[in-house]
């Protein structure tokens, strides 16, 4: 089990490894954000802000208008969109954010200019658009004069841009709007952003620095302006300063919220829909309905539909449309990114990454997670099969479950990790088991059945390689004067009259569940209950070698011509602890067993010569067998190298099959236990047929005629 868990640590360690190294140079991004995609759509829905942000969208159908009622050509007057602002200030919108550059004076000349400018005076409150660039834009600096009065005021900005990303963060060019639009606006915003490295908007810079000062995004820039005056502006002076918040510890806290922003100043969005989740109203509705209501007239856009409202004005008409690839659609228009990054700052659902040490600590959990149940406990194909469906879904689960919490969790560099801790773990349990199983099956295939070496290659744990400690039922056999027959056969003849013979009673002690020791010569050593445990260990052993003596019997006929003579094996029997396991040296060894067990079970079969007998078992065994088998009590032993004498019993077959003889015997030994020799001497006499009946007649008989000599019924032994 430690080999095991070092080895599946080792598989998960470098699991790990390997995915957090792939997602470190960028390899899994592609897989990563196919994931993000799947995620963004599964939960997208509206926030506790989406309904209080309103589009106004000049469209097709606002172009037509203004073509077909009042005779506009593309570029529009700007004194056009005068109206729309002032039916935001009309209907109590909080602020309008203009999604529009005016880099240039208008083709209608100063006053339309001026007349722009005035409207956005009146607005509530106003973020203008500004335009920073990397290598275009005719400004270096912020202007002088009433265009450089705006700004956002950050706290820690100088300390946080010297540990973070200034080089994404600066930007070295711009392109201001008109002074109108300017001097006039609340706050200006810039309206530009970089996609991630697969060109997907997923973040949003919330802020880049210019000449200095920091510039927020559109959608900040509401929140800000809002967060520093909620009533509006009114009709107040556009304040000099806004501030925008303090930058600590990865976080931006800004009107009461903790942002989180990474060291690009950028917040991970969530996307509330697909483009149209924010409802929107066309610009020609819009202007008319401002139009109308001056008149007193009933607007055809309700004056409520603004109220408290942030509303966002741009282009989604064809030719003029600003459209981004985002997570839920490739053609996103960029007005509604703004929107989405108002409406996060608004609801305060943030998504936020984990701390960058939780990604590699995660992906070794992941890896450990697939790489221990595999190395450690599976033991078939389906257990493996069982496992990676198991386990290899998890850190994808674990990326949605986390998304709700506000969590944006990696899913591709866990996944990795697990999905390689699996194929490594599966791997290597392929070899390390397909070595063991070799091991096995060559271990194991010439001294037990097929079905055993199955059951052990199949739960390997039942095998306990070295010597160990084991009740076992061991069994002994010879063939009875085989000496002579070898001595009178050719040994072509003796050689084919042995291998039948061995693979008869083989077969059937493997069958039986028995593992085959040795062969010495004609002599078969056998045992059960190792490897594998069997409770009815003795009551197998004793089937077995009843099997073998019927059919020892059943091919006498033609095992006595090929021998020359009737072919009988004497078997004996024992159960005992021993020591069972591999011995030997360590380049070649056998299972085999040691013990003084073995060694009686050996001078039993040898034992059975004093008898006349051919299957001999101890007490032990015959204890274990529970009555299942019909025999004989055949008296006390002492064996060669033991004191203790040991009750011995004939096997003679299953049980229901005993004979008359058997219990006259049984009751002629009584006799024998009690020295009652005349009495014990009549009854084996009347068995004359009976060879162990004739060797008890004999010793009563000299005990008959021999009073004064004392025997207590104990056979000595003087040879094996």
């Amino acid at each position: 089990m430690r080999t095991k868990l070092s080895r599946a640590i080792l598989v998960g360690t470098a699991a790990a490894t390997a995915a957090v190294l792939l997602w470190w140079a960028g390899s899994l991004d592609r897989l990563e954000n196919a994931t993000w995609a799947w995620r963004v759509n599964a939960f997208a829905k509206p926030g506790q802000a989406t309904g209080r942000i309103k589009l106004v969208l000049l469209d097709q159908a606002s172009l037509d208008w203004g073509q077909k009622e009042n005779s506009l050509s593309w570029p529009w007057p700007r004194e056009v969109y005068g109206p729309i602002i002032d039916f935001c200030r009309r209907g109590g919108a909080r602020a309008v954010i203009f999604d529009v550059l005016y880099t240039e004076p208008s083709v209608y000349g100063v006053d339309d200019d001026r007349s722009l400018g005035d409207a956005i005076h009146r607005a509530p409150a106003f973020i203008g658009s500004l335009c920073l660039q990397r290598d275009s834009g005719s400004a270096v600096a912020w202007p002088s004069g009433p265009q450089g009065r705006t700004g956002l005021e950050m706290e820690n900005l100088d300390r946080w841009m010297t540990a973070a990303d200034g080089s994404c963060i600066a930007m070295p060019k711009a392109v201001f709007p008109i002074g109108e639009v300017a001097s006039n606006a609340t706050l200006l915003a810039n309206v530009t952003d970089e996609p991630d490295d697969d060109g997907i908007f997923r973040r949003a810079c919330l802020f880049r620095i210019f000449d200095g000062k920091a510039v927020p995004s559109p959608g900040f820039a509401a929140y800000a302006v809002d967060s520093a005056s909620p009533s509006g502006r009114e009709d107040e002076a556009a304040p000099t300063v806004v501030k925008g918040g303090r930058i600590e510890n990865g976080r931006l806290l800004s009107g009461g919220r903790q942002i989180p922003i990474d060291r690009q100043g950028r917040m991970l969005l969530r996307f509330r829909g697909p483009a149209g989740t924010f409802r929107s109203f066309s610009a020609a509705a819009v202007i008319q309905s401002e139009l109308i209501a001056q008149g007193g007239g009933t607007p055809p856009v309700s004056c409520d539909d603004f109220k408290d409202s942030y509303v966002f004005f741009g282009f989604s008409a064809p030719g003029l449309l600003d459209l981004r690839p985002t997570p839920v659609s490739r053609i996103y228009p960029g007005v509604e990114v703004h929107a989405t990054v108002l409406d996060n700052l608004l609801s305060g659902d943030f998504l936020r990454e984990p701390p960058f040490a939780a990604v590699p600590a995660a992906a070794l959990f992941f890896s450990l997670l697939g790489s221990i149940p595999i190395v450690v406990y599976s033991r078939k194909a389906w257990h493996s099969a069982a496992a990676f469906a198991l386990f290899a879904p998890m850190p994808a689960a674990a990326g949605f479950f986390a998304y709700p919490f506000g969590w944006w969790w990696p899913v591709a560099v866990h996944e990795s990790a697990i999905l390689l801790s699996l194929a490594g773990s599966i791997i290597m349990n392929y070899g390390m088991e397909g070595r063991q199983k070799a091991f096995i099956k060559k271990a194991f295939k010439h001294y037990l059945s097929h079905a055993v070496v199955e059951r052990i290659l199949q739960d390997p744990s039942r095998l306990k390689l070295g010597g160990e400690r084991r009740e076992l039922t061991i069994f002994f056999s010879d063939i009875e004067g085989f000496s002579g027959i070898s001595e009178k056969l050719d040994p072509e003849v003796l050689t084919s009259l042995l291998n039948d013979y061995l693979s008869d009673m083989t077969d059937i002690i493997l069958e039986e569940g028995g593992t085959l020791d040795k062969y010495e010569g004609d002599a078969i050593i056998a045992f059960w209950n190792a490897p594998l445990n069997y409770p009815d260990h003795a009551e197998r052993a004793c089937r077995a070698a009843v099997r073998c003596q019927r059919r020892l019997r059943e091919r006498s006929e033609e095992f006595s011509r090929r021998a020359g003579r009737v072919l009988r094996a004497r078997i004996g029997m024992n159960t005992g602890v021993v020591v069972v396991g591999n011995m030997g040296s360590r380049t070649r060894f056998d299972y085999t067993m040691l013990g003084d067990a073995a060694n009686l079970a050996s001078r039993l079969e040898g034992a059975n010569k004093v008898f006349g007998t051919f299957l001999m078992v101890s007490e032990a065994t015959w204890q274990k067998t529970s009555g299942k088998f019909a025999g004989r009590e055949l008296g006390l032993l002492r064996v060669v190298g033991r004191k203790t004498p040991v009750r011995v019993f004939e096997l003679t077959g299953l049980a229901g099959e005993a004979t008359d003889v058997m219990k006259e015997f049984e009751r002629g030994l009584a006799f024998c236990y009690a020295q009652k020799w005349r009495e014990a001497l009549a009854v084996f006499e009347a068995l004359p047929d009976d060879p162990a009946a004739r060797v008890y007649a004999g010793q009563c008989r000299r005990m008959v005629d021999n009073p004064e000599e004392n025997w207590e019924g104990v056979w000595n032994l003087t040879s094996k």
